[in-house]
């Protein structure tokens, strides 16, 4: 189960991540579409079903969204009403700042009571006036650490600039986290620079690493590719240039990701870190969502292979 392979820092860690459905949808159609994402998702290997808190980060930035934003329903309602049926952990995202203590306490409460797990995640904009800070939340969370275990984000791309992701994994470490769930990798040098540092940072504190859990995304089109870029998610030129010139994008990227997979996979063993895959599936073309649980399957194998699942 999850609680037990991240509390005994397993290896080959699998999650499927989604997006609620936009805000507004008739009941009817939410149901549909939780029919179908329970199909769909009915067949897989998981540990656990992410569902993401969509927010509008375009303050974080001056360059045009590539995609408008619209609002999406709360990941709490449509995983608890919803879901219910597809019988693995559910782990919610939830950004700690926009919500009072008070708050956050009936939310972990709510999480609690049906076993789901929680990520606490940063506000949308730097100028966002917070309500709770990361630290306070984590300290609201402390009751549950018994029963639960709480994740964190943690993002390679940032390590790359400021070179202190390490030191950043290690401090919400020690207020709790287990896990971290990166942003979706496409440049395998600056996952493997953060595994490296971070390996190196808890053999010099003689401290056991965390779980890292990849996740993994497949790019259909030059618009998503775009979107990919904005939401700061660094593609290397030779990636970017690959995708663009391939006969069938959607193909070329799930062979890309399936490579990166695999290389992470070796990387981490070697490195001692407890790891595992995220594949995230927030398009809503049919054929990339179909490529997701295809990439699922054949990471799960890559795992398997890897003596990391049974």
């Amino acid at each position: 189960m999850f609680l037990e392979k991240i509390k005994s820092r397993q290896s080959g860690v699998m999650l499927y991540g989604i997006t609620p459905p936009k805000a507004g949808t008739t009941p009817e159609r939410v149901a549909e579409i939780a029919d179908k994402t329970i199909a769909r998702l009915s067949s897989l290997d998981i540990d656990a079903l992410v569902v993401y808190d969509v927010q509008d980060e375009s303050a974080r930035t001056n360059q045009e969204r590539p995609f408008p934003f619209i609002n999406a329903m709360d990941p709490l309602d449509f995983a608890s009403e919803h879901l219910g049926s597809l019988n693995v952990p559910k782990i919610i995202y939830r950004p700690a700042g926009k919500f009072t203590p008070a708050e956050l306490t009936d939310w972990l409460e709510k999480l609690h009571q049906q076993t789901f797990y929680p990520v606490f995640v940063g506000v949308p904009a730097p100028d966002f006036q917070v309500k709770t800070s990361l630290s306070e939340a984590y300290k609201i969370w402390e009751k549950h650490k018994v029963t639960s275990v709480i994740g964190a984000v943690t993002i390679p791309e940032r390590h790359h600039v400021l070179k202190d992701e390490d030191v950043r994994i290690l401090d919400k470490m020690s207020s709790g986290v287990s896990y971290f769930i990166s942003q979706c990798v496409f440049d395998l040098d600056y996952a493997k620079q953060l595994i490296a540092d971070l390996s190196a940072s808890c053999k010099s504190k003689q401290t056991d690493p965390p779980t890292i859990i990849f996740t993994i995304t497949a790019c259909g089109s030059a618009k998503t590719l775009d979107f990919m870029e904005w939401l700061g998610i660094h593609l290397p030129a030779q990636v970017k240039e690959d995708l663009r010139q391939a006969d069938d994008m959607l193909e070329r990227s799930v062979e890309i990701c399936l490579e990166i997979a695999s290389e992470l996979t070796t990387f981490c063993m070697e490195h001692a870190i407890p790891f595992g895959f995220n594949i995230e599936s927030v398009a809503i073309r049919k054929a990339e969502i179909e490529a997701s649980i295809d990439m699922a399957s054949a990471i799960n194998q890559l795992l398997r292979d890897a003596g990391l699942r049974n």
